[in-house]
């Protein structure tokens, strides 16, 4: 006897799997809501799920989760290539596995957006605790101030300089070295004011400038902001001032134009060594190289969050970049292939550098820096000894020493040589944010000059260091609130720093003396020094960046 076979509507069908997936364990709304659109797609009673349908109604629901997911991250942009689920686990697994799958990526996911958003309360507490002592500190200076009004001039300079010795630490110099002092916030008797007059003025951005950089070779100036956009400025050699005319300026556009696009804020950029191209860092986790005239060339999208570092090699054929997403990533420049992925760090790397043209050192939140190589499968050197974030480290100009800073108030100084530290540096008060290097000692265009360590703390200070005893020099205490930034002038000899409170110093290393400075309309993230010598820009979080002639 032939039976006739059962009809079963689309309809039905999509409710039984619907019924299926709630028995089963799937609960969220997003299956409700994908339910409810399979019936309208497919509402033509009759009309059998043709094969394959049931996978794709399964994932849509999935999809689902995974765009909750994503938007409740702040870490990933919608145009993120980002899964919880493969179409092949979907027809291979079993549903306690696939929920086993989505609970695990989901709990990794949320543990690494409460990092990120731990951090970013961290950085604003000390931010107010450092406003509230900068505040304190205004209200004892405009009373000494008061009162040494009061004074002859002669009994004002010597309480001055007792007060020096009185807040100056005790420190053994180095064999030769000259003698430590500190330099007090006021007042500043050689200083000079550099007037708003003398100072070009650089507009266009539409939120903050958190970088910039001089091109190796010729008058561009690159700048990044949180507006999306990176922009590279041609800066005449005329002086600088009011009177300049604009320059010319080509807009990096980080987006696509569309009026929904969230923030991709511009984290980092660095000139190849030939000026020909430069790369920017974004927070939406991509680095683009684009040329000098601002033409995109290319897009490298494989880190899985913000990159906060890039750097190129000297000899440019590999790019560098560090991830929030925990990874470094060495790209070769002829291909724009990943050359390699690293992945060492268990939480965010910070910061990269070069050693040389093969080797580099990361350094990251879990406290950790690692000097690896192109082509090992394992680093070279693991660095332990941080009792906090490590914010940022630098090889020295010969690639011999490696110095690094910390959030636990210290900066290292290390050697491959050894696995402790040459010198621990312990005379900051509070976070060191960032250190650079002196372009002296030998292998430098400056070959006489003793090499020199300079570390910028949120306690308002920058320290300069002997590195062959690691002794204190100069503890240079112009600034009122963190230090964001310094730089040192291609010969050495100067010292330029920027300031939340607005202020760009600019010191003699020598006499570790302040001899000009220039107040700006924010707070400032980087400074930087033209090839040349005589230029030096400062960007704002005014949005503004600004450039400054330096003649002594």
């Amino acid at each position: 006897m032939m039976t006739t076979p059962s009809s079963i509507t689309s309809n039905e069908l999509n409710f039984l799997v619907y019924r299926y997936l709630q028995e089963s364990g799937f609960t969220h709304a997003a299956f409700a809501l994908g339910y409810e659109a399979g019936i309208n797609k497919t509402s033509i009673d009759g009309n059998l799920i043709p094969p394959g349908a049931l996978i794709t109604f399964v994932q849509k629901g999935l999809h689902y989760v995974e765009l909750e997911a994503n938007l409740e991250s702040e870490k990933f942009d919608g145009d993120d290539d980002f899964s919880f689920l493969q179409p092949l686990d979907l027809i291979t697994k079993d549903v306690s596995e696939l929920q086993r799958i989505m609970k695990e990526k989901k709990q990794n996911l949320l543990k690494e957006r409460e990092t990120e958003k731990e951090r970013r309360e961290k950085d604003r507490e000390k931010q107010e605790r450092d406003m509230d002592k900068v505040e304190k500190v205004n209200d004892q200076e405009r009373e000494r101030e008061r009162e040494k009004q009061q004074k002859e001039p002669k009994d004002n300079f010597a309480e001055d300089h007792e007060d020096n010795k009185a807040k100056g630490k005790s420190e053994e110099n180095g064999v030769g070295g000259p003698e430590p002092m500190d330099i007090t916030p006021t007042p500043q008797f050689e200083a000079s004011e550099i007037h708003s007059s003398e100072v070009t003025i650089l507009e266009g951005h539409g939120s903050e400038v958190f970088a910039c950089a001089w091109s190796p070779t010729g008058s561009f100036l690159a700048s990044g902001s949180g507006d999306s956009t990176a922009r590279i400025w041609t800066i005449p050699d005329a002086p600088c001032g009011s009177h300049m005319l604009p320059p010319q300026v080509h807009v990096l556009k980080h987006f696509k134009g569309r009026t929904n696009e969230k923030c991709k804020d511009v984290t980092t950029l660095d000139w190849n060594g030939e000026g020909t191209l430069l790369a920017t860092g974004s927070y939406d986790g991509q680095a683009r190289i684009w040329s000098k005239d601002g033409e995109l060339k290319n897009t490298l999208a494989k880190h899985k969050g913000p990159i906060f570092s890039l750097k190129w090699n000297k000899k440019g054929d590999f790019l560098l970049s560090g991830s929030v997403d925990k990874t470094a990533i060495v790209w070769d420049t002829r291909t724009w292939d990943c050359r390699q992925q690293f992945e060492f760090h268990s939480a965010p790397a910070l910061d990269v550098d070069w050693r040389n043209n093969v080797s580099f050192a990361t350094c990251s939140t879990d406290n950790m820096i690692y000097v690896c190589k192109v082509g090992e499968g394992r680093p070279v050197k693991a660095f332990a000894g941080h009792q906090g974030e490590v914010n940022a480290i630098k090889w020295d100009p010969s690639g011999s020493l490696l110095a690094s800073c910390s959030d636990d108030g210290t900066a290292k100084i290390w050697s491959l040589k050894q696995d402790k530290c040459l010198h621990d540096l312990r005379d900051h008060h509070k976070e060191i944010y960032t250190i650079r290097w002196s372009p002296t000692s030998l292998g430098t265009n400056n070959p006489n000059q003793q090499l020199i360590l300079a570390s910028a703390s949120f306690d308002s200070t920058i320290k300069l260091w002997e590195v062959e005893h690691g002794s204190l020099l100069y503890s240079l205490n112009g600034h009122r609130q963190p230090v964001y930034s310094v730089a040192f002038s291609p010969n050495g000899q100067f010292l330029a720093s920027g300031s939340l409170d607005q202020c760009l110093h600019l010191w003699s290393v020598k006499e570790g003396r302040l001899i000009k400075t220039y107040s700006g309309g924010g707070g400032i993230f980087e400074v930087c020094w033209n090839k040349e010598g005589d230029k030096i820009a400062a960007c704002f979080s005014d949005n503004t960046v600004c450039v400054v002639d330096f003649r002594v």
